[in-house]
């Protein structure tokens, strides 16, 4: 059984998540808007789908812990990660095929770079909790929260590559390798989800 100290960790922890995301949505659309540029556009409209996953983990953490609950939970979780998979995938091959060069947006930098921090510090925090509950849709979100800040590194280190060597697909291909890992962790979390017995 779930302890009430670590019921209120995990919802802490999901709560700055989710504000988190939140003002990633707006700075990085608003610093991408202002530079013109669809890296930080696309980096907001991600987090969007990591505000979702953690939408669904507050709902399971809220209820009763029952089979049907943590299946239906990992399986949305799932859900985002194709999600997450897809959009990036899409936009990565967009910009390769168009050969889109990122624009420079020096505050966006400061801030993915800040949210490099913030993103693992939170997974690491989370994986901690999930470990002690084992809380399985936790533990997916928490993947989430890690993919999230490798995201931000590599948006920013391709950022950084076009402004300083021009290297212009260094920020799709970086999409692109992200889209696969959020992949492969959709596969596992539909797994562990079907392998919940009733």
């Amino acid at each position: 059984m779930v302890s009430t100290s670590d019921r209120r960790a995990a919802l802490r922890l999901q709560y700055i998540s989710l504000v988190w995301n939140a003002g990633e949505v707006v700075f990085t659309l608003w610093a991408g808007v202002a530079a013109g540029s669809l890296a930080l556009i696309g980096f907001g409209s991600d987090s969007v789908i990591e505000i979702f996953a953690s939408l669904v983990v507050v709902w399971h953490l809220g209820g009763e812990k029952a089979t049907h609950r943590t299946q239906r939970a990992l399986r949305l979780v799932g859900s985002a990660f194709v999600l997450l998979a897809v959009v990036l995938g899409a936009s990565a091959v967009r910009d390769l095929w168009t050969r889109r060069v990122p624009e420079e947006s020096w505050p966006g930098i400061v801030y993915l770079t800040l949210t490099v921090l913030v993103m693992f510090a939170l997974a690491a925090a989370k994986r901690r909790v999930a470990r002690r509950t084992g809380d399985e849709p936790l533990a997916a979100e928490a993947e989430m929260s890690f993919l999230d800040g490798w995201l931000s590194a590599a948006t920013v280190l391709g950022l950084l590559l076009n402004a300083v060597a021009g290297w212009w697909w260094a920020d799709p291909l970086a999409g692109l390798l992200i889209a696969l890992i959020a992949l492969r962790e959709a596969k596992e979390t539909f797994v562990e989800a079907n392998g919940i017995s009733a």
